[in-house]
């Protein structure tokens, strides 16, 4: 025990002294406290463990769960926002319905955008009550702002959102709808160059019911008398009156004005039944030009969010093909409307937001109505195509066979006309001069004799022999003339004039070898291979084929035999006739390449009138001493000795600058083509044959265009 004591004695003074030197000097504010403590300890025996007060836990913050709801509302996630829900409030709302409360009233408003901003949130225990301020872009209406309050509740170990239709907007209660009032502008006419209507509106009366207002005992005898004047089934008639709210006028079908008036009485007689007058679009040169003006129909559902974000409801029919389709927004103008909010009685409780609508524009066409009925008449029942058109670019006439009638499409076509278009192995909704894409045949050679002269510097008089058969690739592969006893010396002149195989056949191999390139960009030059950029048209671009495009189409590089094939417009070359129009102009032009147009004038009532020019897109790098050439040997194609054309021109009087082409198919005829212009200076006008599967040019689509060309003369006044 002694031992003991003086052991903690002397402990306790060695601590003393540590404390006291560590400190320098006297001890600090605690210190004292602290030595006597530990000197208590240690002679008193162990320190007892210390006991913890109990202290309440705090809440995870809710701050987190609205800025997320927030910002899975403006994604439009609202899988997300509906996970962030208090479960009291999942229990009594179900996803598709809390999802269609927002996509509805993004719907009525037309909104595309809505941003939501947190202002503040403050929490008592397990409710907390934040406010935030949103902000709704719409495409009909100025934006559309509003301030919300959300609760939330911690319930089942996390917070929620207590969720009230004021959290869309603070005007929606329970049972209360969002609706828009649409007022829709008439849309705009499609006319002709000279002012002709192709596309127009007139009335029709929709006939309807405000259910409210038909007294319960003449229900079922009013049903039964409307049934037929509407020609719509007196259960479905039923339903739609009994489904829908009893203020609400109730459309149930469309009759014209002669029904109308004469049902005039009766109908109103008959309480509860209103007569709303609204536009059909309406085509009156039916068949005539409808490749070009175009057709209506529903909106598709792969563009149907971009129709929205427009300010359309979904139900309209929109132009889809031609001018129709092209021109839309400018024809349907812009919607207005009221933004209104409706009572479970149907009552108007407040408007939100209106906006005046701006009425649709006219578009007016290079199309000349007469003209294009004599093109149509001339090309007859024949699968093709007939383009006539201004050297600068404009359409006057472009005719396509077989046809349709786009007033079919004019409020919905049925389910047995639209199959019967479709099922027609004839094809009558494509449009065979711009959708078309055929071998050119010879009429390539012009491209062909282009970039000899120019890449190769080849003479006009370079001689060739052609004995019918060409070898050029070795024996193994020998190639035939159009001309079986062959055109014997011929030079490169006079090859383009009687279209001579054997000459064009050493142009593409020569070509080929000098540079696979040059024949290929020559013929972009000329506007080959890609869309001509045509407004109002729906085009394909046809194929330039190259290494390039082999290998990617086929798998396989482009050989000196597809060099060949190319140099005639044959092989992997396609082209439209409105390409080869274009082509055709580039040579009355001297290598002036002018984009096709058949758009000519906007018309709006508000920002007044808009003219198209003819618009240059390109100078074709051939010198004017070629060009010449070029001119020459295709006015002997028409009126020289040996041209392939002159028997169908004999007599004409009329200059001719034109060439054949007979394009070569697998399976049935060759396609008949004839393209020229006329006169030869200055050229008026370029006209193009082409006739699906009816044999050689010359003698099919030739005696055409001989009398497309008088027929254009004669409609100018100038014929003999």
């Amino acid at each position: 025990m002694a031992f003991n004591n003086l052991s903690r004695r002397a402990f306790i003074k060695a601590m003393l002294a540590s404390l006291a030197l560590s400190a320098c000097g006297a001890p600090k504010s605690g210190q004292e406290g602290a030595l006597e403590k530990l000197s208590t300890s240690l002679a008193g025996g162990p320190t007892p463990t210390p006991t913890l007060a109990p202290t309440p836990t705090s809440l995870p913050s809710a701050d987190g769960v609205a800025q997320a709801y927030l910002q899975a509302w403006q994604r439009g996630d609202f899988a997300a926002t509906y996970r962030l829900l208090s479960p009291s409030s999942r229990r009594q709302l179900g996803s598709r319905q809390f999802a269609a409360a927002y996509q509805n009233a993004a719907r009525q408003s037309t909104a595309i955008n809505i941003q939501a901003q947190l202002q503040s949130l403050l929490a008592e225990g397990p409710q907390a009550t934040a406010t935030f301020h949103s902000q709704w872009q719409t495409a009909l209406f100025d934006a559309l702002e509003a301030d919300h309050v959300m609760r939330l509740r911690f319930e089942e170990g996390r917070w929620g959102i207590d969720w009230q239709p004021t959290l869309i907007l603070p005007q929606l209660g329970h049972g209360v709808t969002l609706t828009l009032l649409e007022d829709r502008p008439e849309r705009g006419e499609i006319l002709d160059v000279q002012r002709q209507i192709l596309a127009s509106n007139e009335p029709v009366i929709t006939v309807g019911v405000v259910p409210a207002l038909i007294p319960a005992s003449d229900r079922p005898e009013l049903i039964e008398q409307l049934a037929p004047i509407v020609g719509v089934n007196a259960s479905e008639i039923e339903e739609k009156i009994t489904t829908s709210p009893p203020n609400w006028f109730v459309p149930l079908g469309d009759i014209d004005f002669d029904t109308s008036v004469a049902y005039l009485d009766l109908l109103a007689a008959m309480p509860g039944v209103e007569r709303r007058p609204h536009p059909l679009r309406v085509y009156p040169q039916a068949e005539t030009g409808a490749h070009l003006v175009g057709t209506l129909g529903g909106i598709p559902a792969a563009q149907a969010e971009a129709y929205y974000a427009q300010g359309y409801n979904g139900d309209e029919l929109v132009g889809l093909t031609g001018v129709e389709g092209w021109g839309e927004a400018f024809l349907a103008g812009k919607r207005g409307g009221k933004l209104l909010t409706i009572s479970p009685k149907g009552e108007t409780l407040a408007e939100l937001a209106s906006a005046q609508p701006v009425p649709g524009g006219n578009i007016s066409l290079s199309i000349d109505t007469e003209l294009q009925q004599r093109a149509e008449l001339i090309l007859g029942a024949r699968r093709g195509a007939i383009v006539v058109m201004e050297p600068t670019g404009f359409v006057k006439a472009m005719a396509s066979y077989p046809r349709f009638n786009p007033n079919d499409f004019a409020a919905g076509i049925d389910a047995e006309t639209w199959s019967q278009l479709l099922d027609n192995e004839d094809r009558p909704l494509v449009n065979r001069a711009a959708q078309g894409a055929y071998p050119p045949a010879s009429l390539f050679k012009i491209v062909s004799m282009a970039a000899a002269m120019e890449k190769l510097g080849w003479s006009p008089e370079r001689e060739f022999y052609c004995s019918g058969t060409w070898d050029g690739l070795g024996e193994n592969f020998p190639k035939k003339c159009w001309l079986e006893t062959g055109h014997g010396r011929i030079n490169l002149k006079d090859g383009l004039t009687q279209s001579c195989d054997v000459v064009f056949y050493e142009v593409g191999l020569a070509l080929h070898r000098e540079d696979p390139l040059l024949l290929p960009e020559m013929a972009r030059a000329f506007g080959f291979g890609r869309p001509t950029g045509i407004q109002g048209i729906d085009e394909t671009g046809g194929v330039v084929p190259d290494n390039e495009w082999k290998m990617e189409a086929l798998g396989e590089a482009f050989f000196d035999g597809d060099a060949v094939n190319m140099a005639i417009g044959q092989g992997y070359l396609l082209a439209t006739p409105l390409q080869v129009s274009q082509m055709m102009a580039v040579v009355s032009n001297a290598g002036l390449l002018y984009r096709p147009q058949i758009v000519q004038q906007l018309s709006s009532r508000n920002s007044g009138d808009q003219f198209f020019r003819p618009e240059q897109v390109n100078q074709v790098p051939v010198s004017p001493e070629s060009w010449d050439i070029i001119q020459d040997a295709l006015f002997g194609v028409a009126h020289g000795r040996r041209g392939t054309a002159r028997e169908a021109f004999a007599g004409i009087e009329y200059v001719v600058i034109g060439k054949t082409g007979t394009a070569e198919t697998i399976i049935d005829a060759p396609h008949a083509w004839f393209a020229g212009y006329s006169p030869a200076d200055p050229p008026e006008i370029v006209i193009v044959v082409m006739l699906e599967n009816a044999g050689e040019g010359s003698k099919e689509a030739a005696p055409l265009f001989r009398l497309m060309l008088e027929s254009y003369f004669d409609w100018l006044g100038k014929g003999g």
